[in-house]
């Protein structure tokens, strides 16, 4: 479908239904981490991966083959998801934050969270990788309960880990504080940001890194399964970033070594929450956004190694670079009887578009200081 057609196809059908809608839809916004435009059949047929959920989710909705990030690394890319505006506007001008980095969206700053829980009356729910930092001090104590976290900035709740799943400290968080402390300690494996690379530091005893995903895909569903009315439930997925550590089910079944492992574990956790909305009767009235932070970190010997598979499809480059495989991802939607099945488009669009796009979709009018960097993709 050409470019015109397909922007004509999601404005007619959003436009024509927004004003009928009796209620306002369900969002589900699901952010894997390092997700390559290259992984996804849907995208790149020559992918050595099987992504059957995404491949449905695709076929179910329209999907952005001119999609990027805002940035070509995590911390400012979730940041200008949220807001609306590029992270260069905060103090982080440049790299990412850590797991015992201060809280890097600034207090009173609107969130998508935020619109839709003071706005809206939606539940709002946040299950994965935060990477936004926690607390106000400069090294958080995760002893004690932390003040901003998640849910200050309009989530009601929030299950996850602090950062990257290759950075200490190695604990879950849920709400304001660690569900156990790091009163341990994991050695670096060695590893050279490669594989199962991660790096030496505090843990919690009972945190084990193949365990993180499957936890985190529990609480979605939950969330989505237990709420009666509109939500809000965002999952950042902490996968396929490193370690690639797919849990037992998946070690050995793609043929793209343990990365292709990890792809495929994301995948199936994708479908696990989709399933969850299908069970309950939700989906036809959820609107469901799934993508990616930034290109995949992925090397020629990477590509050697995995019987010629190349993460990010034919882009140059990859994830931290500016050239195109760094920003350029995978972007679907699905929206049943509001975007049209089995869509393309080719209009160029970036992460931080999201929050102005939901807070048209909800009638919400942004301020001057809200969302500067966001424009609503029902805008023509």
């Amino acid at each position: 479908m050409s470019q015109s057609l397909s922007r004509r196809a999601f404005l007619a059908l959003g436009g024509g239904l927004f004003a009928q809608t009796p209620q306002k839809p369900n969002i589900l916004l699901i952010l894997c981490d390092d997700l390559g435009y290259g992984d996804v059949q849907a995208y790149y047929p020559e992918s050595k991966i099987p992504t059957p959920h995404m491949d449905k989710l695709a076929r179910e909705g329209m999907r952005f083959t001119d999609a990027h990030s805002p940035s070509s690394v995590c911390t400012p890319t979730r940041y200008g998801l949220l807001t609306g505006r590029y992270c260069w506007r905060t103090r982080m001008k440049s790299g990412v934050g850590s797991g015992y980095s201060p809280a890097l969206i600034e207090p009173g700053r609107a969130t998508i969270a935020s619109l839709l829980k003071s706005q809206r009356n939606y539940r709002t729910g946040g299950f994965g990788k935060w990477h936004l930092g926690l607390g106000n001090e400069e090294k958080v104590d995760y002893a004690k309960p932390f003040t901003p976290s998640p849910n200050d900035f309009g989530f009601d709740e929030f299950f996850g880990i602090p950062a990257s799943l290759d950075m200490p400290p190695y604990v879950f968080i849920d709400n304001h504080r660690a569900v156990e402390p790091p009163t341990s300690t994991i050695a670096d494996n060695g590893e050279v940001k490669r594989g199962p690379f991660w790096r030496g530091g505090p843990r919690s005893p009972s945190f084990q890194m193949e365990d993180v995903v499957p936890s985190i895909v529990k609480r979605a569903c939950e969330f989505v399964e237990k709420e009666k009315g509109p939500f809000f439930a965002y999952v950042p997925l902490p996968a396929p970033h490193t370690p690639w550590v797919p849990s037992k089910p998946f070690q050995g079944k793609s043929k793209a070594g343990l990365y292709g492992d990890f792809v495929e574990e994301t995948d199936a956790s994708i479908g696990k929450i989709l399933e969850s909305l299908e069970r309950t009767g939700k989906a036809k009235n959820t609107l469901v956004i799934v993508t990616s932070d930034n290109g995949a970190p992925w090397e020629e010997r990477d590509a050697r190694e995995t019987i010629g598979h190349w993460a990010n499809g034919t882009w140059r480059g990859q994830k931290a670079d500016i050239q195109e495989a760094g920003h350029r991802i995978p972007f679907m939607v699905r929206w049943p009887g509001v975007v049209k099945p089995g869509t393309t488009s080719s209009q160029t669009i970036c992460l931080t578009d999201v929050f102005a796009t939901i807070a048209q979709i909800q009638g919400i009018a942004l301020t001057d200081t809200m969302g500067e960097d966001s424009v609503s993709l029902l805008t023509s």
